[in-house]
């Protein structure tokens, strides 16, 4: 009987069967992970995010047209952000969440506002940034909320409830001392600064994955590293769509390039650092003109239903 040693088909096959067995776990995993998250951070393209067409383009551009004048001649920033629901988050931990990945307000000084609707929930809440506590404390906050917004809103009036709540904002803001507006006090928008801190990630993830595919194989390394390229990324950047997009870029660069190319060549990569570095000039980010100046918020505010 001849003896036939292992052969690599055979090997080959049998990763083959384990990895897709990963790949099909880790698939269902990040599903029942997606399916219990928390509701995504909308990009910040414009001064109004209205995620439920409660407002008409009129009423939008009206606000913005409010907003923006408030930010050429103040440098604070105002915004409205209408989202169906915050479920399963309360609305103050949603608007937390959201003025930080927002950044609203001019960096060191902090004088940003936020005023979200969550419609479904029946629920809004004004977030203040730490440089309008004087101005706008929690009791003000308060009163504009249920004395001029909440009324409207119960009478079905939302586009008037916002205009008048956010005219109650500005005239509060219009007689505070706040440093002058400069021509670049406004900062590119919030996807920028996610996108700076992701692609150094990103490198270092293409790089595990190098190690991974030594261990592992090219396509197991490949597919491991895609998954968690995908996972950070929805982490990070609150879009899935970005996130899939960059764990299919992963896993093709990890499964074409060579491993004995590429980084470590002379001790230089071979990444276009060049072109997401240069901090926020010259980024126009989602083509919205409007994005967070670096603002700080500290749980300043005030919440109300109708």
């Amino acid at each position: 009987m001849l003896y036939t040693p292992p052969g690599n088909t055979m090997i080959s096959a049998g990763m083959l069967q384990v990895w897709i067995r990963i790949l099909v776990l880790a698939t269902l995993l990040f599903t029942a992970v997606c399916s219990q998250a928390d509701v995504a951070i909308p990009p910040l393209k414009s001064h109004v995010t209205d995620l439920t067409a409660t407002l008409s383009t009129h009423e939008v551009t009206l606000l913005e047209q409010k907003l923006a004048a408030l930010e050429q001649t103040k440098g604070s920033q105002i915004a409205v952000l209408i989202v169906p629901t915050t479920q399963p988050e309360a609305i103050e931990q949603y608007a937390i969440r959201v003025v930080e990945a927002w950044k609203i307000g001019r960096k060191k000084i902090d004088d940003g506002a936020l005023l979200l609707i969550a419609k479904n929930d029946r629920a809004l809440r004004i977030e203040v940034g730490y440089g309008l506590e004087g101005v706008l404390p929690d009791a003000m906050a308060k009163r504009i909320i249920e004395e001029i917004i909440v009324p409207q809103f119960k009478a079905g009036s939302f586009a008037d409830g916002i205009t008048a709540g956010i005219d109650a904002m500005l005239s509060l803001i219009a007689g505070e001392p706040l440093p002058p507006p400069t021509r670049h006090s406004a900062a590119s928008p919030n996807f920028s600064s996610a996108l700076d801190h992701f692609i150094p990630i990103l490198i270092g993830l293409i790089v595990l994955g190098r190690l991974l595919q030594t261990l592992l194989g090219r396509l197991a390394g490949a597919t491991v590293t895609s998954i968690g390229t995908g996972l950070i990324g929805w982490l990070m950047l609150s879009s899935i769509a970005a996130a899939l997009l960059a764990a299919v870029f992963v896993f093709l660069f990890s499964l074409f390039q060579q491993t004995g190319n590429g980084f470590y060549r002379n001790g230089r990569g071979n990444w276009p650092n060049d072109h997401y570095r240069g901090g926020n000039s010259g980024y126009d980010g989602f083509g919205g003109g409007f994005g967070g100046g670096g603002g700080g918020f500290g749980g300043g505010g005030a919440s109300g239903r109708w």
